[in-house]
């Protein structure tokens, strides 16, 4: 197994900057996961380190070795690909074993290794088998094993269960986590699925337009937001944003008001008049007539079993604010509600560059 540096990756199409100034160094046996909206350069990321793109700029290290000008085939990495890329005309023993063969790996060692392989993701009653003849879990464990048998130094998966039903998805996620639980192979996962992200990554790397946001454990991403994009990105369902005017020591919010609390005082600037957003996530409300409250209007009701999820709004005005409430909570469309906010849990953003402005990492 290998660590993976990157140093200032930048990689353009012709006249458009696909990822700009990424930097990061994955440590040996970590899973690091590459998240962030469709488009944001996390597959070209993940190419890169696979050779398949080359970097219009900066270096990239595998090891102690620079992979600038190292081809593909030559970079000792795995890759699973969210189509699986099987050969329809091999059984799964053989897919598995075709890294192997290209490695002119003799045969006793191939045998045993595609065994060892089969036996770890329950495959080995398969082998015989077409891909055409397999499901779609299935096929996505022969694409892993193919890459598992391989004991390359860096396995690399694109979102690799975008393709599986929500069952299978989660069943398969957590197959993921106990293998390299086991196996320890440094692992650079990408998806757009921020649930797959908080669930399987070491650290988790939060990209937008082709910039790298925040790097963190998923709790520090999730509780420590460094900007807007990453606390409404992360969670589900995601951060509340509401936008506030202050007026004297009270935030309005859409025409009613909320008291500042005195740390947002004392630590920001708050003319009266300021534009700001204010975030707060779904499990730091609470439906309560206790002061100070916000009333809101239900607009949609989602029994989700252990829990409601509550889509409501400020009377008047568009914005939506999600509640998750106790299971036994069951308002009906249209009904008002007191909401009462957690203010010891809320960010604060710049209105114009979603900057978070409190609390900044010093002060938690």
């Amino acid at each position: 197994m290998a660590n993976v540096r990157l140093e200032k990756i930048q990689r353009r199409f012709n006249n458009v900057t696909a990822v700009e100034d990424i930097s990061f160094e994955i440590p040996d046996g970590e899973f690091w996961v590459l998240v962030g909206p469709s488009g944001c350069g996390k597959s070209t990321i993940l190419r890169t380190i696979a050779g398949l793109d080359n970097a219009t700029s900066g270096n990239l290290y595998i090891g102690d070795r620079l992979m600038n000008e190292i081809p593909a085939r030559q970079r000792d990495v795995a890759m699973v690909f969210q189509n699986y890329a099987l050969y329809p005309h091999m059984s799964v023993a053989e897919n598995i074993a075709f890294g192997l063969k290209m490695r002119k790996t003799d045969a006793a060692t191939i045998k045993q290794r595609v065994m060892e392989v089969a036996r770890s993701l329950s495959l080995d009653h398969l082998l015989d088998r077409k891909p055409k003849q397999l499901s779609g879990g299935q096929q996505q464990r022969v694409a892993l094993g193919r890459a598992i048998a391989r004991q390359a130094q860096v396995f690399l998966l694109d979102e690799p269960l975008s393709n599986l039903d929500a069952q299978l998805r989660d069943d398969t996620r957590a197959e993921l986590k106990q293998l390299h639980h086991n196996l320890r192979n440094t692992t650079v996962y990408v998806t757009h699925d921020q649930v797959e992200a908080m669930t399987l990554a070491d650290q988790i790397v939060v990209l937008d337009r082709g910039r790298i946001q925040q790097i963190g454990d998923p709790q520090t991403i999730y509780n420590q937001p460094i900007n807007r994009m990453v606390a409404t990105f992360i969670g589900n369902p995601p951060m509340n944003i509401l936008p506030v005017k202050i007026v004297g020591d009270n935030f309005d919010i859409l025409g009613q008001t909320l008291p500042i609390p005195n740390p947002i005082k004392s630590q920001l600037n708050l003319a009266t008049g300021k534009q700001l957003d204010l975030g707060i996530r779904p499990e730091h409300t609470k439906i309560s007539s206790d002061s100070p409250s916000l009333t809101v209007e239900v607009k949609v009701v989602e029994p989700l079993g252990r829990e409601t999820l509550i889509r409501a709004g400020i009377p008047n005005f568009s914005t939506i604010i999600n509640i998750q409430a106790n299971a036994d909570i069951r308002p009906q469309p249209g009904e008002l509600l007191p909401l009462q906010l957690d203010l010891a849990h809320i960010c604060i953003f710049d209105t114009a560059t979603g900057e978070k402005l409190y609390p900044l990492a010093s002060q938690k």
